[in-house]
């Protein structure tokens, strides 16, 4: 395992202390956590864009319309909207 020094405000730092204090995890438990995930994060945006390039925007765009359609169709019948 690498060991990183980072430079950071103090008031940065106490207030990832006291946000690791709180979990009950150490400081470097949480930076590691807080680094997953956007690590995580930049890997969706990545596969996302790589498959917007070769997607086809027009089907993209019908399949946007199916979910407005079945969002609105939804809400008429009172069940809650798709992805709800």
């Amino acid at each position: 395992m690498a060991t990183l020094t980072i430079r950071l405000p103090d008031f940065h730092r106490d207030r990832l202390a006291a946000m690791a204090a709180r979990r009950g995890q150490s400081l470097n438990k949480l930076i590691e956590e807080i680094s997953l995930r956007a690590l995580t994060e930049h890997d969706i945006e990545m596969r996302f864009r790589m498959r917007a390039a070769r997607g086809n925007s027009e089907r993209g765009l019908e399949l946007l319309d199916e979910l407005d359609r079945q969002h609105e169709q939804a809400k008429e019948r009172g069940a809650p909207p798709v992805g709800s």
